[in-house]
């Protein structure tokens, strides 16, 4: 059973970057497919960005060139990096791990989930 901590959510200007960060037990990043998903208020879960353990990153159209995922294996954790957020970039990131490596990404797919971090943009 995996477990996930999301944190480093919080407040920060329009233009302004964060780093999120998942910290893993229970089992490896380097053999999960690791994903960020969030969440709007009124909104459904959507997609971010997914590592997988075999092949590069993927992100959703609307982060991509200004988020970054990584992978730290020796720490077994996951980050978000953020920049040039925009105010629609508003919600709850949930940090997500799934066993497979297919390159689904829909939150249905994915088999532990974090408790989710806020990040709240502001004009």
């Amino acid at each position: 059973q995996v477990q996930l901590v999301d944190s480093g959510g919080g407040l920060v200007q329009a233009g302004g970057s964060l780093r999120l960060s998942c910290a893993a037990s229970g089992g490896a990043v380097s053999t999960h497919t690791m994903g960020w998903f969030r969440q709007a208020p009124g909104k459904e879960r959507e997609f971010v960005a997914a590592i997988r353990w075999i092949g590069g990153p993927y992100y959703a159209d609307s982060v991509k060139g200004r988020f970054t995922i990584s992978r730290d294996n020796v720490k077994n954790t996951v980050h978000l990096q953020m920049n040039s957020l925009k105010l629609e970039d508003t919600a709850v990131y949930y940090c997500a791990a799934k066993r497979s490596g297919s390159a689904n990404y829909l939150p249905g797919e994915f088999d532990y989930w974090g408790q989710g971090t806020h990040v709240t943009v502001s004009s």
